[in-house]
């Protein structure tokens, strides 16, 4: 089988996790910004589509040089075996990104790249005629960075943080593999610690936490573009799969609350997990941050809270804050975690946060104020050393 460059592709500041994820699973890495390479074959593409919570997508890497002129570009992309990859009948649509390089206009690269991959395929095919671009999707892009030039297939189709769970949304949905992220940088451990999100819209965050908790492949219950391809076997996806199955642990007991304002969206959330297959495992109930009344010894409290990014919005908003606060500062055993793009948080939130990580929510920066545990109870210590 062949053995290919790729790369997982990730949001900025999440490249750290999605490395340790590809270690994690037995992969060699190399971070990057925006990406984390390793090497593999198209099984290994599979089932890192299959595991990874904090990826974007993966890529195969076709090929990589630099390039000034659009004649280089076109003699270095048709230098490579494209059938090796493109049956005849592919349909390969090519996108494109380009920033600090000669060849900035990005449509006559990507005309330049298809007219080169479609001269290739014509010489090998032996076609006088139009490829006709009737059978399965092969998306390529060509990305030239300071004239460094990467073309990549991708293997995942639809982005990876479409789990395929989340069949209804509210204003503002958090991404699945943001949510996931958002827990890998916690102190959570499902088996022995409760998990809170008392804004959690959706439901995203729970339904993450209950998919972590368990060790179910967040890709599970979705196709990835790559196995529709001809020259991938089908019964490796289907083997993939059933060692995934057999990873889950359906017996774990987890103990997650999800709370919100507003009772459509808790019902929103019953509804989405149910379709994640763990409503079972998350208790969802309508209550107003500033009316909960709930013993948290031990956990881990994440939440994504509305920014007010509207000038109207902002006073209620920072009414929130000042509410999480009261409800949060004194659990004193209890790690809380808020995103937010709103950078004064802190002053409403009535403390300093004990660190504070920069992540960008889709291209919204924001800020991940984390309030560590001031103490653990002796019911978690004991635990620990048992």
């Amino acid at each position: 089988m062949q053995n290919f460059h790729m790369y997982a592709a990730t949001a900025s500041g999440i490249e750290a996790l999605a490395g340790r994820e590809l270690r994690d699973l037995g992969y060699e890495t190399k971070v990057e910004n925006g990406r984390v390479r390793f090497d593999g074959t198209i099984a290994d593409a599979i089932r890192t589509n299959l595991w990874l919570r904090t990826a974007d997508r993966i890529k195969i890497i076709v090929a990589e040089f630099d390039a000034r002129t659009f004649d280089e570009l076109f003699e270095k992309t048709k230098a490579y075996p494209w059938d090796q990859l493109l049956p005849m009948d592919a349909r390969f649509p090519v996108e494109g990104r380009s920033q600090k390089s000669q060849l900035h206009s990005v449509p006559n690269v990507q005309a330049i790249v298809k007219k080169a991959i479609v001269n290739k395929l014509s010489d090998v095919y032996h076609r006088r005629t139009r490829l006709p671009e009737t059978g399965q999707l092969y998306p390529l892009e060509v990305a030239i960075n300071k004239d460094h030039v990467l073309l990549t297939l991708d293997t995942t189709g639809a982005s990876l943080f479409k789990r395929g769970y989340r069949l209804d949304k509210g204003t503002a949905p958090l991404k699945e593999n943001m949510a996931a992220a958002l827990i890998d940088i916690t102190t959570w451990h499902p088996k022995t610690m409760p998990f809170l999100d008392p804004t959690c819209g959706s439901g995203t965050l729970p339904i993450e936490a209950a998919l972590i908790g368990r060790n179910i492949a967040p890709g599970f219950n979705r196709d990835f573009v790559c196995e529709s391809w001809d020259w991938v076997d089908a019964q490796i996806s289907k083997d993939l799969r059933a060692e995934a199955d057999s990873l889950a642990d359906y017996d774990a007991e987890l103990e997650i609350y999800g709370s919100d304002i507003d009772g459509s969206m808790i019902d929103i959330s019953r509804v989405n997990a149910q379709e994640a297959g763990v409503l079972h495992d998350i208790q969802f109930k309508q209550v107003a941050v500033a009316d909960l009344k709930l013993e948290l010894d031990d956990g881990v409290i994440i939440s994504n809270p509305p920014y007010g990014e509207r000038m109207s919005d902002r006073e209620s908003v920072h009414k929130l804050y000042r509410q999480m606060g009261h409800v949060f500062r004194p659990m004193r055993t209890s790690s809380a975690y808020f995103l937010t793009a709103d950078l004064e948080f802190e002053e409403y939130y009535g403390e300093k946060a004990t660190k504070k990580r920069k992540l960008y929510n889709g291209a919204l920066r924001t800020d991940y104020f984390q309030y560590w545990a001031k103490e653990r109870s002796q019911k978690f210590t004991k635990g620990k050393d048992s």
